[in-house]
């Protein structure tokens, strides 16, 4: 392997001395690296997407969330104790709520929103992460917190008082029974990037909840967070076996299943995209060394003339295509980086949060990737140099030396 390693060298330098030579190896190089920036950033962008939804999506929702068939939940202290035993040690909090629709006014414009009553202050921690106006107290009354687009579309600014219209235990009104009316001060606006969330929740403390639904000391929901939201689906399954009728758990993947969805058969074309890129690659590597054998055919007979076995004569080759893949894939990750680090710091795409739920294209940065990706790429390239370093092992020495 030294006198490999030693040709090789030699060949290497020598080959700056030919255009020809640096042109193909040029070419050979830049196919290579545009294909592990294109895929490096496919997968990057999937699983940035993946990472950034679910994080959006459990920073204003759960990992998992328990209902009532009923208007409440009965036995609530009895329930969160026996879901935090279920859950443990993978349980971060479990906060009951109470949630129900209502009519928001804002001088002459109207608007269906879901009001959020939230008793605990960890799940209140999470929501501040997303303000970006305003502040927010759960010992204060009668506050809310508006997402941004029922926000704007409202016209409704922090310090604006708005008034909420709801019914009065569920019950359709009549002139006995009139629906609550009830005085809000908005006191801050999150946005969390998920339009559904949005354009339809405001958030408020739970004993307001209670008084604008006339529901006093009730709830009608748990919000579970875990450490590990991979856990989600199989602890939601104990919970609902656990809990029975009329409580029902359902996890995160359940709730926002055509997210998810959407988001696997993004998934499904990385295969095909990766067989591509792998295609091009192995004819570049292909290509580029059975033109060098071509053009070292002469070199070849010497060195076999001087009793070179063929073995020798494959590893130079080999280490050739090896050389053109390293770089390559050096150049590809380079790439790559520099690309997702453009559009991060300048936002050169834009995408419609109403259609991908976020404003701008997730990079998931992960050494994960660029290694899978890294390493698959030089697997390849090695296999795809097998071919060329075996036809020039095969030259005629006689032929060789005659050849110019």
């Amino acid at each position: 392997m030294k006198f490999a390693f030693f040709i090789f060298r030699k060949f290497i330098t020598s080959n700056r001395n030919s255009r020809f030579l640096n042109l193909i190896s040029g070419i050979a190089i830049s196919g290579i690296a545009l294909g592990v920036a294109t895929l490096i950033i496919a997968l990057s962008v999937i699983s940035g997407f993946e990472k950034t939804l679910t994080l959006k999506l459990t920073d204003i929702d759960s990992h998992i969330k328990v209902f009532s068939f009923d208007k409440t939940l009965p036995q609530i202290e009895n329930s969160l104790s026996i879901i935090d035993s279920i859950c443990d040690p993978y349980i971060d909090y479990s906060s009951p709520f109470l949630s129900k629709l209502a009519l928001i006014s804002n001088k002459n414009r109207k608007d269906g929103v879901t009001v959020k009553g939230i008793v605990n202050k960890k799940y209140l921690d999470r929501i501040k992460q997303n303000i970006t106006e305003g502040t927010f107290d759960l010992s204060e009354r009668k506050n809310l917190i508006l997402g941004k687009s029922l926000a704007n579309k409202l016209l409704i600014r922090v310090g604006d008082y708005v008034n909420l219209f709801a019914l009065k235990n569920d019950l359709v009104p009549s002139s006995d029974n009139l629906p609550n009316i009830e005085r809000f001060k908005v006191s801050a606006i999150f946005e969390s990037g998920i339009a559904e969330y949005d354009a339809s929740i405001a958030f408020t403390d739970i004993e307001s909840a209670q008084n604008l639904f006339s529901m006093p000391s009730s709830f009608n929901g748990i919000d579970i967070k875990l450490n590990d939201i991979l856990k989600a689906d199989s602890l939601t399954l104990v919970i609902r076996k656990a809990l029975r009728y009329p409580y029902y758990a359902r996890s995160v993947f359940e709730l926002h299943k055509n997210i998810f969805t959407w988001i696997s058969l993004q998934k499904k074309p990385i295969p095909i995209v990766l067989g591509l890129i792998i295609i091009v690659a192995v004819f570049n590597i292909v290509g580029t060394l059975l033109l060098m054998v071509i053009e070292r055919t002469h070199e070849v007979g010497i060195l076999k003339s001087f009793g070179t076995r063929r073995k020798q004569i494959v590893q130079i080759f080999l280490l050739q295509g090896f050389y053109l893949a390293v770089i390559g894939t050096f150049a590809g990750n380079l790439l790559a980086i520099f690309l997702m680090e453009i559009q991060n710091k300048y936002e050169i795409i834009k995408v419609p949060s109403s259609v991908y739920f976020v404003t701008k294209v997730p990079f998931d940065f992960s050494i994960e990737i660029f290694m899978t990706v890294s390493i698959i790429t030089l697997v390849l390239a090695l296999l795809a140099s097998v071919i060329p370093s075996l036809i020039s092992s095969r030259i005629n020495t006689v032929n060789a030396l005659r050849f110019e």
